[in-house]
């Protein structure tokens, strides 16, 4: 018999005839995955708005504010010999994680991403001392995974390499075309993603450079009035998305803030190269085919470039990177799971 792992995450749920949607893909992919060793609950916040991923779960509980969301997990505790695992650090899952110690279940929190980082993009210079404050008690109450070193900030904790690519990721690569800049940037349209930033300098660039976004909310009533800017939804299609990357020559990655971006995994393993920015140079580590541009138009056409005219002997580069799989990921993030199992 499986056991039940509650997984409790800050993100927003859609449910629609009968079945739930979300915009993050690793909130789907990640509880899919370790469905295969445990009984997954999904516990998550309710969203008014349509997403894009279809979550196969059968069990999945949402709710629309913090009081139904915490009685939720309260009322799991009637389920004896279960573990959590609580996704990031927000107000709703440090909430969660007090109750789960106050009744003696160690709770496995999951940091994707440098939430001091994070928070301070969207809330300041009070972002970091508000994340500081609730990173500080967790990780005194309960086991850490995280996303790289660089997340757990010095604490003890297992590190993990998410990844989505599959086997697909991997064939038939095709040859990029550099008659044009083609820049792509995969994600979703989230101010600590650096987007907006990104828009911004593609409105001052007056060579023949377009720009690609792939991570529009379905509905949304934002509007794009660049001419050397494309928009599009949210890709749930793994060939269509593989095509999107075999269709531009430079991927963007523009965030002030990631722990292990899986996007810049897609991008090598289908070798284009990548641009990204000096607060995130801690991806690069060892992996060929990454550079790193200052925050301005100067510094990033540079870069542009430099990549277009040596970009046959950075892919050559690139084929000596060795790039997790999905199935590694899942298989090592289950041992770790199974580890702080024997600890509790």
């Amino acid at each position: 018999m499986k056991k039940k792992l509650f997984i409790i995450s800050n993100e927003s749920i859609f449910y629609s005839q009968k079945s739930f949607f979300c915009d993050n893909l690793d909130m789907k992919s990640t509880p899919e995955g370790l469905k295969e060793k445990f009984d997954i609950n999904l516990i998550a916040r309710r969203s008014k708005k349509e997403k894009s991923h279809k979550i196969n779960l059968e069990n999945i509980n949402i709710y629309s504010n913090i009081f139904s969301f915490l009685l939720s997990i309260f009322r799991s505790f009637k389920e004896n010999n279960s573990q959590y695992l609580v996704v990031s650090i927000s107000p709703f899952t440090f909430f969660a994680c007090i109750m789960l110690t106050l009744f003696r279940k160690k709770p496995i929190v999951f940091l994707r991403s440098d939430g001091y980082e994070e928070y301070k993009s969207i809330l300041g210079f009070l972002g970091p001392g508000i994340y500081h404050v609730m990173f500080f008690i967790i990780s005194k109450i309960s086991h850490l995974i995280g996303c790289g070193e660089k997340v757990l900030r010095g604490k003890k904790g297992h590190v993990v390499s998410p990844s989505q690519l599959t086997e697909k990721w991997f064939l038939n690569n095709k040859t990029a075309n550099l008659n044009n800049i083609k820049l792509l940037y995969v994600g979703r349209i989230r101010v600590e993603k650096g987007i907006f930033f990104l828009l911004e300098i593609m409105k001052k660039i007056e060579q023949d450079i377009t720009l690609s976004v792939v991570g529009m909310e379905k509905f949304s009533d934002k509007k794009n009035e660049q001419k050397n800017v494309n928009i599009y939804e949210i890709e749930t299609s793994e060939e269509k998305l593989i095509n999107y990357y075999d269709e531009h020559n430079i991927f963007v990655l523009p965030s002030y803030t990631e722990g292990y971006p899986m996007v810049i995994l897609e991008s090598l393993a289908r070798q284009r190269p990548v641009i990204i920015f000096d607060e995130i140079k801690h991806v690069v580590g060892n992996k060929k085919g990454i550079f790193v541009s200052k925050r301005n138009i100067e510094s990033f056409l540079e870069k542009i470039h430099y990549i277009k005219n040596n970009y046959n002997k950075i892919q050559e580069d690139m084929k000596n990177n060795n790039l997790p799989s999905k199935k590694d990921f899942l298989k090592n993030f289950e041992n770790h799971i199974s580890t702080y199992e024997k600890k509790n």
